[in-house]
């Protein structure tokens, strides 16, 4: 019974150290962000990501990808309209349908970020060799595979 308990405790330790570890990057990514005029939140930021990746994406694309809901991604999508980083026009086969892309400034901001992350990234793991990034990439794969699993 002690082992089991013990695993348990060592299985929340892990993620409570997961979690700490991105609060940690994500605040070191978007710390860079504090000279600049717009104040950018985790989710605003990986909606430019999607953008960025999928340019000319529909909203129904990003809640389709995303699984956030419908509403809480309009608002958020007005407002990164507003802050004038995303562009947005009508579809051409259907006017009904409006195709967002990155301002200018929007990339501007979301490629500052990923040099950002870069960097964070490469700190995060320095004193690592390959070999031990490929065993933790390979272990963390399994948790997720495993907590996947539980879905299907």
């Amino acid at each position: 019974m002690s082992n089991k308990v013990n695993k348990v405790n060592q299985s929340e330790q892990v993620f409570d150290t997961i979690h700490s570890i991105m609060h940690l990057f994500r605040a070191r990514q978007l710390r860079g962000l504090r000279d600049t005029p717009h104040e950018l939140t985790h989710m605003e930021y990986k909606a430019l990501g999607f953008f960025a990746r999928h340019p000319g994406a529909t909203q129904g694309d990003l809640v389709a990808h995303s699984g956030r809901d419908k509403a809480q991604l309009a608002r958020l999508l007005k407002g990164l309209r507003d802050k004038q980083l995303l562009e947005a026009m009508a579809d051409e086969a259907d006017r009904r349908v409006t195709r967002l892309t990155l301002s200018p400034e929007g990339a501007r901001m979301f490629n500052s970020l990923n040099d950002l992350g870069a960097q964070a990234a490469a700190k995060a793991v320095a004193g690592l060799s390959a070999d031990q990034l490929g065993q933790l990439q390979a272990q963390l794969q399994q948790i997720r595979d495993n907590l996947e699993a539980d879905d299907a």
